[in-house]
């Protein structure tokens, strides 16, 4: 049995305002259209994902949305995870060593620098830092998420808006 995990950073937020704290910035109008294209991408590629799992900013749970709508997957449905925002590596292993065995594809949206740092320490393979909006795809060769660790993951994609098609 294997498992499919995909990273996703956010879509471009807006700069804070005055007065406005950093978890509750929304996506700007590219953020927007960016979160749709992935999602159309993931359609037209048949990706499912058995959840979704996003942290609880604003912009973070925003680009879940969008792309669940274009999966036809229930918004309602996404798991918020408070420990995603401002998480670290260590925190973010944490969590996809937390998941549900019998969960075998999982979108995880969550922020840089850790979701980047992430990506290379569990595939070895170097993406570098994400784009917004970029998604990751690691492939494990395993039943049991919590077996997950450093270089267990083999690197399958990392595509972002810039190379989308549509």
């Amino acid at each position: 049995m294997s498992k499919s995990l995909f990273l996703l950073r956010h879509g471009r937020a807006m700069e804070k305002l005055s007065g406005q704290k950093d978890i509750e910035r929304e996506l700007d109008s590219i953020g927007l259209q960016n979160a749709s294209r992935m999602g159309m991408k993931l359609q037209n590629d048949k990706t499912r994902f058995d959840i979704i799992i996003s942290s609880p900013a604003s912009r973070a749970l925003n680009t879940a949305s969008l792309i669940a709508e274009q999966l036809g997957y229930d918004p309602g449905r996404i798991h918020i995870n408070d420990e995603l925002y401002e998480a670290s590596v260590r925190t973010l292993l944490q969590v996809v060593n937390n998941l549900k065995d019998e969960w075998e594809s999982v979108l995880l949206v969550a922020h840089n620098p850790a979701i980047s740092y992430l990506a290379e320490y569990i595939s070895d393979a170097e993406t570098g830092t994400m784009e917004t909006c970029g998604l990751v795809n690691i492939d494990f060769e395993t039943a049991h998420w919590e077996e997950i660790s450093q270089g267990h993951g083999k690197f399958i994609s990392y595509i972002y808006p810039d190379l989308l098609n549509f």
